[in-house]
């Protein structure tokens, strides 16, 4: 998916089983990779872009997928959107999507402590090592050796948007231009392909998405980001390390 996955498990089992658990979740995620890849040209998105095959003949992964980007769609009034591009990419979604599901199966498989990290993309589940919440960084937007903030979460996600290492490679569907205004938001929450989403949506929309975010709080969700000027925001719920 056109990045780094690191995983940590901090189960107290026996070395073999942990060596099984990671294998398991590596050939998941490259399933994903080769399923929803836009860059590859036999995988299961490029065949449907292109009609090859019929919506009713995709696998159940690619449906569910494309509801649930529909679902976005309508709850980001448009901002979260899989053909902004032009041609369907589901990639907004998918890779959050993917690390929320390898958790899924790592806590069904007997791993009730772990941390999945794909790029910006965070899932924690149960305590971290000793016991004690994991930390996560959210890197400042314009110093890359700096952290803006250090989150504790013990059973979460934690996704991040931003434009400070691809540049305005966010599109702005409602205005039909590249995303200005925001140059990082992070969403936190019980769900990481719904926070991901999220952070895509409200760096869309710019300013305009700080307001919104502060909507997310009743459902579980906080926030904090940062301004092309450099004003910093957070919601009162972040999970900020002491």
């Amino acid at each position: 998916m056109g990045t780094v996955v690191s995983i940590e498990l901090a189960d107290d089992l026996p070395e073999p089983r942990l060596r099984e658990l990671v294998d398991s979740t590596c050939a998941w995620l490259h399933e994903v990779d080769a399923r929803f890849s836009t860059y590859k040209d036999d995988s299961e998105v490029c065949r449907f872009r292109r009609g090859e095959i019929p919506l009713a003949e995709c696998s159940d992964d690619l449906r569910h997928v494309l509801d649930r980007c529909a679902d976005l769609w309508r709850e980001t009034g448009g901002y979260f959107d899989a053909y902004a591009g032009g041609p369907l990419d589901p990639s907004g979604y998918v890779k959050g999507w993917s690390v929320e599901v390898a958790s899924q199966r790592l806590a069904e498989a007997g791993s009730t402590r772990h941390y999945i990290g794909a790029g910006g993309d965070i899932r924690m589940r149960g305590p971290g090592p000793g016991g004690r919440p994991w930390r996560v960084g959210v890197r400042h937007p314009w110093e890359a050796d700096k952290l803006a903030w250090v989150l504790a979460v013990t059973d979460g996600a934690v996704a991040t948007s931003g434009t400070y290492e691809r540049g305005a490679h966010v599109w702005n569907p409602v205005a039909g231009a590249p995303a200005k205004g925001l140059r990082s938001v992070t969403v936190t929450g019980p769900d990481l392909a719904v926070a991901d989403a999220y952070a895509t949506a409200a760096l869309a929309m710019g300013v305009t998405g700080l307001s919104w975010l502060a909507k997310l709080s009743g459902d579980g969700y906080e926030s904090a980001a940062v301004t092309d000027d450099g004003r910093a925001f957070t919601s009162p719920g972040l999970p900020i390390a002491e």
